[in-house]
């Protein structure tokens, strides 16, 4: 007979599996070392999700470290990059990719990313088919990889990888971000002018996210709504 010791304990594991980070990135070399090129998140070791969306963490989940890396992954424009999930995207939800150039002579590494300078560049919506059926492509991938836009300007960036969890988002504050924050360097750009640009937080507000994915089903579904 199992204790309720071992219970809690088996309880606790298939939650933490249940939660995910994203700690390394896939560039022309391999996969990278966790934590080598991406900040390290508070949730690390928990894998708890980020859900308030106004909160300073909704940006890189990353203030309880306030760690800081040195190092950035060197990134031709028009050639993709990786982000990884140790495990797997378990829950059903979205993808979206952002990304902010960091000022002329300031190094990416011990910029916030601030203000108005973030730009989407990927993301993974869910599919429906009028309200029989809706489906998550994201769900379950063990990678999220993109192509840098050819059009980007050269230049030191943070990557910011958010994979929004929907299964409880019917309640306030019951979505679930998954997020971490990558350093690259695009190299061999081109002159394009990136936009809309957003600040994170501020990007979203909780009315926009608030929906029931099970019942009834959605006729259709618009990827995270801005203010």
């Amino acid at each position: 007979m199992l204790t309720l010791a071992a219970l809690t304990l088996s309880s606790l594991f298939c939650s933490v599996q249940a939660h995910y980070t994203f700690p390394s990135l896939t560039g022309a070399g391999g996969v990278t070392a966790d934590w080598e090129y991406v900040r390290q998140t508070n949730n690390f070791q928990s894998n708890e999700p980020v859900i308030d969306v106004t909160s300073a963490d909704f940006r890189c989940y990353n203030s309880m470290f306030n760690t800081t890396i040195a190092s950035t992954l060197s990134v031709a424009a028009g050639s993709t990059l990786g982000i990884n999930c140790p495990l797997t995207i378990y829950h059903p939800g979205v993808v979206n990719v952002y990304m902010a150039r960091a000022p002329t002579g300031q190094d990416v590494s011990t910029w916030a990313g601030d203000g108005a300078v973030w730009f989407k560049v990927y993301e993974i919506t869910a599919v429906t088919d009028g309200g029989t059926t809706i489906s998550y492509p994201a769900q379950n991938l063990p990678s999220v990889s993109f192509t840098i836009p050819s059009a980007l300007p050269s230049g030191q960036y943070l990557v910011r990888m958010e994979a929004l969890a929907l299964h409880l988002a019917e309640t306030f504050q019951g979505a679930q971000w998954y997020i971490s924050c990558g350093q690259i360097s695009v190299t061999n750009g081109g002159t394009g002018t990136p936009g809309p640009l957003v600040a994170i937080p501020g990007v979203y507000t909780e009315p926009g996210i608030l929906i029931n994915i099970y019942y009834p089903i959605p006729t259709s579904y618009t990827q995270v709504r801005s203010p």
